[in-house]
């Protein structure tokens, strides 16, 4: 069955549902309560009375470290805690309810240093994780003078929690000459290499199994390392399996969430609603670790001027070291962060200039030939057609009309509308990243094993690598199974992560099944020239349904081909079957198995000059939003959302409509409601889903239209198509200026009064509308 089968049935596992092997012992963190301190003492002799295993960083046999990118995150703190939630100490008893009991007995002895919690602040501290990092194109203080509008502004932008249904976890399993730890994670290979850090073993002494994920988001591309190094270590020391699941309470406050931005932006226009400048800093809230802070941090850059082309810019980040958890990937990995940024600039210009936003968005979307300001020229481009598309087929004219007319019709209630196009950079920035392995085995019953390096987490990644693999043997789906992702099948694999899972791993397998298939067709040109010889077969004495055309003296024999589970040479169908040749080749000693390995081509960036071609291609699109909002009670519904999005050639359109709604409620979350809350100290108070608020049936948009683009493959993705997974998350942020413009519907001035600031909740939409800054 494929995992949509089995999910509908209830019937998929995850790692909280496997049985507990014989004599499992559960791990339970000791976790700070603290957002910044002095470890002076750990007392775990009550919980050691009770007979429950306490270890410290003092029982990690290796490197007491899980940093990725910087190595500046213990696995266990030692002396100076950094983060409410940062594991001391993982307790291990016979049961989990024990070990919670025992976990709560073990004493902290702690003293409490100033927490910084902002990253404006810590700028200011010279608290960061690296060096300020600046992209420019053009010359930005040459240009001012040339425009004929300059606005500034800023920006601030929540963080946001990932809230996969399944809670991050690990199994670990010690063996005779190694561990087997099965974890929820999106980077197996990342496990395994900090799992034989921790525990002093090579990497080929660890194997990382995933069966699949409880939903991810890129919650757990990085953060699901630490939860598995700790069950790994348990494991090792007491020679046991040890299982470890978070509860949601403890997730939600041990983890790191979307990375919150606060931002200055400078906008030159000339009348025209031409961008002629664009300047922009990002302070980054990276929390008390590096974590992928960088690399996030690094996509900011990249996606700085959103879909358009601006001649001169400059656009600088800066990584600040807090004491919040140290704060993750996301969906859009940084992207969502810059290109909001991008649209309040436009949306307060567009007021200075007396104009509609969509006519500075229409006159400077990006077109082929444009350079983006790293440097790399824009090919392919989709972002005009799309835009153009959205408006004509969604008759954008006729539907402004009818909010006007609403507007004018209703006091307290107002409508408002807003287009949000869409550009995105397809590949991992770091650009050694974007490769991936795969292993093909081909059964004698002529079944189909593929492994890749791909991990399933709902996002439908095994479907279309299996469509891949079935549509390159021309066989039917049913025949292929898509294994676990393992280490010891798919070695070095890449996270699934930039939304490159099915492009890369996909192109992986395609590589490996077609190299098995070119075996395949010269044994069956074999078979079917002995055949035409009249020479004996390999067992076969099935008569003919057609006969093979012969090849001329000097010729090529007729090309092989296999459609649909039939042979056929030269174009005519012979009676040689898929399930015949497969068993013909095994007894020829044909290798039935291949490796393969997919580099995306091409990408190239120098750090130095902040200058290259890092992506592969572009996924572009289009949204229209429109909202009503109740300007008495601060509440709003979002009625529809209208888009038009490129898609290349969909391998799978019930899949990729999935991927396009999600990511437009989960959008529009982030910016609408999705608020957390810390205390000064730095606990997070909103840890439960009774205190944060994520958008349930009666919040999702009335309304989602989608229209697939018609137009040319895509030669770098699967199959021909695009990347899905995270471009339709930008989509969101049209929801937070269509109710900013259902908001100056009511308060003309509104835009003058305040700056941009997400989530913009109803309580944060009435403070706007009547508060201190609303006033005459």
């Amino acid at each position: 069955m494929t995992d949509l089968e089995l999910h509908t049935r209830g019937l998929s596992r995850f790692i909280d549902d496997l049985p507990a092997a014989e004599g499992m012992l559960y791990a339970v963190v000791v976790a700070s309560p603290l957002a910044h301190g002095t470890l002076r003492s750990l007392d775990a002799g009550a919980a050691r009375q009770l007979g429950a295993v306490v270890l410290t960083a003092r029982d990690i046999p290796g490197e007491n470290q899980i940093g990725g990118i910087l190595p500046d995150e213990p696995l266990l703190a030692e002396e100076e805690v950094q983060f409410a939630g940062q594991p001391l100490a993982v307790v291990i008893d016979e049961s989990e309810a024990r070990a919670r009991t025992a976990s709560a007995l073990v004493n902290l002895e702690l003293d409490p240093l100033p927490a910084l919690l902002d990253p404006r602040e810590a700028w200011k501290q010279g608290s960061l994780i690296i060096p300020p990092r600046t992209f420019t194109c053009g010359n930005v203080e040459d240009a001012w003078p040339d425009c004929d509008c300059v606005v500034k502004g800023r920006v601030e932008s929540g963080p946001q929690e990932h809230l996969y249904l399944e809670t991050q976890g690990a199994l670990a399993y010690p063996g005779e000459k190694g561990i087997k730890v099965i974890s929820a994670t999106q980077s197996p290979a990342r496990v395994q290499s900090h799992v034989a850090k921790v525990l002093d073993l090579p990497l080929h002494a660890v194997e990382v199994d995933v069966l699949r994920l409880g939903g991810a988001f890129g919650g757990k591309e990085d953060q699901a390392t630490a939860w598995a190094c700790l069950a790994a270590l348990a494991a090792w020391c007491l020679k046991k399996p040890v299982k470890m699941v978070l509860h949601r309470q403890e997730d939600m406050r041990c983890t790191g969430k979307r990375h919150p931005y606060s931002s200055d932006f400078k906008i030159g226009l000339k009348r025209d609603g031409s961008i002629l400048a664009y300047e922009v800093c990002f302070y980054q809230n990276a929390g008390a670790a590096a974590d992928l802070s960088p690399a996030i941090l690094e996509r900011s850059l990249f996606h700085a001027a959103g879909s358009y082309y601006v001649p001169h810019v400059r656009a600088t980040g800066i990584s600040c070291r807090t004491n919040l958890p140290p704060n993750t990937a996301f969906r859009g990995f940084g992207g969502p962060q810059a290109m909001f940024v991008m649209e309040a600039a436009i949306v307060k210009a567009a007021a200075v200039l007396d104009m509609e936003p969509e006519q500075i968005q229409r006159r400077n979307l990006l077109q082929d030939g444009d350079l983006f300001h790293y440097g790399m020229q824009v090919v392919n481009s989709q972002a005009r057609r799309c835009f153009q598309e959205a408006c004509e087929r969604y008759e954008i004219g006729a539907w402004r009309q009818r909010v006007a007319e609403f507007n004018a019709g209703h006091t307290l209630t107002k409508k408002g509308l807003y287009l949000m196009p869409v550009c995105f950079g397809i590949s991992f920035t770091t650009i050694f990243l974007n490769q991936a392995g795969a292993l093909v085995h081909v059964y004698t019953d002529g079944s189909v094993s593929v492994s890749t390096g791909a991990v399933e987490m709902g996002q439908g990644v095994n479907q279309k690598i299996l469509k891949a693999a079935a549509r390159v043997f021309s066989i039917d789906p049913a025949r292929v199974r898509i294994e676990t992702t393992n280490t010891t099948r798919v070695a070095n694999a890449s996270p699934t992560a930039a939304s490159t899972g099915a492009d890369l791993n996909g192109k992986a397998a395609e590589l490996a099944c077609r190299a098995i298939l070119d075996r395949l067709k010269r044994v069956a040109a074999e078979e079917l020239a002995k055949e035409l010889a009249g020479q004996p077969t390999a067992g076969r004495t099935e008569g003919r349904a057609g006969q093979p055309t012969a090849a001329r003296a000097g010729e090529d024999p007729p090309a092989i081909e296999i459609r649909d589970e039939q042979v056929y040479q030269g174009g005519r169908k012979t009676a040689l079957t898929w399930r015949e040749l497969i068993p013909i080749a095994y007894r020829k000693r044909v290798n039935l198995s291949a490796q393969a390995l997919y580099a995306t081509p091409g990408i190239h960036f120098d750090q130095e000059q902040e200058k290259g071609e890092p992506f592969g291609y572009h996924a572009y699109g289009t949204a229209i939003t429109e909202v009503t909002v109740d300007c008495l009670r601060g509440i709003y519904s979002i009625d529809a959302v209208r888009v038009v999005h490129d898609f290349g050639r969909s391998l799978d359109p019930q899949i990729d409509r999935g991927q396009v709604e999600g990511g437009i409620v989960q959008g529009i979350g982030w910016l609408t409601m999705e608020e957390l809350l810390y205390s000064p100290e730095g606990i997070l108070l909103t840890a439960g889903l009774s205190s944060y608020k994520v958008p349930d049936i009666h919040s999702a948009p009335g309304e989602i239209e989608l229209h697939f683009l018609e137009g040319p493959g895509n030669p770098l993705g699967l199959c021909s198509s695009k990347a899905i997974g995270e471009p339709p998350f930008m989509y969101g942020i049209g929801a937070y200026f269509a109710i900013l413009a259902a908001m100056q519907a009511f308060r003309p001035d509104i835009l003058n009064r305040f700056d941009v600031v997400a989530p913009l909740t109803p309580e944060r939409l009435l403070c706007t509308l009547y508060g201190p800054l609303a006033k005459e």
